[in-house]
This record gives structure tokens, sequence and C-alpha cells, in this order.
């Protein structure tokens, strides 16, 4: 039998939801997945059932049309999506924005955009990353003038996840570019209809093939004053820096769900795969290596598992978050290369899982801050 991967935060409730998302998935998600692949992105249909099912905001309070959990409800959703290889939907980055709009938000944004998001009518996005600027987001370039009871915002925007199904964009921009950081602020913007908003190309990545990662233009974009994320300018920095360790342990614990869904796949291979006379999985280097890896998992679970504690007792800091993700996307980067090495010639093939999961797995050490970031972030707390 595999390993059993037990978690110290499940309980009945949260078993009952992980079956939910596993039929989901595995009925609706899964038949789908080779055409988004082809195409780029999910489309809106999914988006919605997922709505329809309760899967979406489950960590967003019941006053906002979300399910009223915690942290754990998503960590369900993101590690079930993830066993499986599947990333075209990217629930992440929804789960992101709308805790953006529940931390920051006026009361009015929250009403407003919480529910649509919950019930999967509005795609949340957040441009962040410019072509020039990359991590550095004080280096950002796009700008939000005032005009009268309006800003209009110039700029570009690239490597935005969901930003071609997107109905509602966190736009990072310059309101006063003198001030540095405390000149950034985060506008809200409605695609449906903007005069001047443009999706570019759905960009040919590596991996995650199914997920619509777009180049975004704003090109004297208006939108109202209220459309001010919270309300007050100069606050974008502090906003984005203060929700880090939420998104930071979503890919931590994303990479560690991958990782076991990817060991367990391989194992099933292993002992049905056969080498000069017998099961691949009889001979000792294979065994050796399943071993390693199942230490790292075992290992890894205890210390994601945590994190997650104390994500929902409102105890995570940054620095740890930050050794969740560091952590969690170069383990997952060495794990996927050993279990693609034991399908050998197979292990290149995009028709197995492990294949598709080591092509998206490379991204992990790279968007929501780089390992080189983490390490840097962590220096700091020591």
């Amino acid at each position: 039998m595999p390993l059993q991967f037990k978690r110290s935060w499940t309980d009945e409730e949260l078993d009952r939801l992980r079956d939910t998302a596993a039929r989901f998935i595995d009925t609706e998600m899964a038949p789908q997945d080779e055409e988004a692949r082809r195409r780029g992105h999910v489309g809106h249909a999914i988006w919605r059932r997922a709505g329809e099912l309760g899967l979406l905001c489950t960590d967003i309070p019941e006053a906002y049309g979300g399910a009223g959990g915690d942290f754990r409800h998503e960590a369900v959703i993101h590690e079930e999506m993830a066993r499986r290889g599947l990333t075209g939907m990217s629930n992440s980055v929804h789960s992101i924005v709308a805790h953006y709009f529940l931390n920051h938000g006026t009361e009015a944004q929250k009403q407003k955009y919480l529910p649509a998001m919950a019930r999967g009518e509005l795609v949340g996005a957040i441009a962040m990353t410019e072509p020039g600027a990359g991590s550095d987001l004080q280096g950002i370039r796009t700008r939000a003038v005032r005009d009268g009871d309006a800003y209009v915002i110039d700029g570009s925007k690239t490597f935005i996840t969901n930003g071609y199904l997107a109905g509602v964009i966190l736009v990072v921009c310059k309101t006063d570019p003198a001030q540095g950081a405390r000149g950034t602020s985060i506008l809200i913007v409605e695609t449906q209809g903007c005069s001047g908003f443009k999706v570019g190309r759905v960009l040919d990545k590596m991996g995650m093939k199914a997920q619509d990662t777009s180049e975004l233009f704003f090109d004297g974009v208006r939108v109202p004053q209220d459309h001010l994320l919270g309300g007050r300018e100069g606050q974008g920095f502090f906003q984005l820096m203060s929700d880090l360790p939420y998104e930071r342990l979503i890919i931590g614990l994303s990479a560690l769900a991958c990782m076991e869904g990817a060991y367990e796949a391989t194992l099933a291979y292993v002992r049905e795969r056969n080498a000069f006379g017998k099961p691949i999985a009889e001979m000792q280097n294979t065994r050796f290596k399943l071993a390693e890896v199942a230490t790292q998992i075992m290992v890894g679970r205890a210390f994601i598992d945590c994190c997650v504690e104390q994500l929902v007792a409102g105890t995570l800091d940054t620095a740890t978050a930050s050794m969740a993700k560091l952590w969690g996307s170069e383990a997952q980067g060495r794990v996927l290369d050993e279990l693609v090495q034991l399908h050998g010639g197979y292990g290149f093939m995009n028709e197995y899982m492990v294949t598709r999961m080591y092509a998206d797995a490379r991204v992990q050490r790279i968007y929501g801050g780089t390992s080189e970031i983490m390490k840097e972030v962590i220096a700091r707390a020591l």
C-alpha cells in the first residue's frame, strides 16, 4: 500500500469537502484538461460550475457570499488539484484576489465583488509584474493619474495568471511616483466593456499549458475614484506585503501535494513496468529512490501542516511562509526529477502526469517571489 500522507489539520467536514472537490475535479475538470491545454485556458463555464458547488472563496465569510470556512478549506481544494497535476484553473490567484478585497477593500467593494467571485461569475487576477520590473515591485511604471472623480491608467503588465478570463483585475500602479513605495496604489478594473483595456497574447509557456497567463495593456483606462482598493492612495505596497504569507503558503502546500500525487503515480508505474524479467519496483535503485522521495514528503508534510495551523491561528509570519515556499518549490523540482527518471523514456512523454507536473513545477521557484527573494526575506529575519 502507498504511504498515507495524513494531515494534522483535517476533520470530518473537511473530508467531505475533499470528496466533493475530488469528484468535481475527476469528472468535470480532468476530462477537459487536454482541450484546455490546447487552447490555453479552461473557459468560464468551469469557474461557474465550481462556484455552484461551493468550491470558490471557501474561506471568505458567508456575509460576502463565501463558504465561511478558513484556510484549511482552501487547502483541500488546492491539494486535490495539485495531486492530479491540474493547473489550468488558478483558484489560488482567484483566492488571493478575494483576500485583497476582504482584508483591504471598502465595505462597498467587498459587497460588490466577493459574492460574484464566490459564484464564479467574476474570475479574479492581480496585475503586478511588468516587462521591465519582474520581482521589483517598487520599479513598476504603470501610472494612474487622478482626473476629476476618476483615475486614468496607462501601462502594461505581463505574466498575469487568469489574465485572459479575468472579469476583475487588481492593477498595481503608481499614483505618486515621487513617493517610491509609498506612492503605490491598487486600482480595481472591471474588464467587460472596459475602454482602453486590452488582453494581449495568451503566453506560450514551458508548462501550465491550460492556465491563461497573459499580457495586459492599459491605454487611458478610466476607472471611478471608488475603484481605489481601500479608498486611500499610497497603500498598495503595504497591501501587497501583508498578504504574502497566504500566497506563499498556497505555493508550498500545492508543491507538497503535487509531490504526493506524483509519488503515488510513480509507485503504481514501477510495480507494473517490467525490465530484465521483473518489475522495476523490485530493483534496489528504484526502492532506494522511492524511499528517499517518501521521506522528503513525510518530513515536508509535518512542516507544511504546521504552517497551515499557524495561518489559521493568525500567527504565520512572512519568513516562515517564505520557508514553506522556498522548501516546497525546491523540493518539488528535485522530487519530480527523480520520479520522471524512474519512468525512463515514458517520463519524457506528455501523456504521463509526472511529465506534465515536471514542466509545470519549474515556475514554482519563480512566481510568488523567486527562490532568491525567499532566501533574502528569510535571511533578514535571522
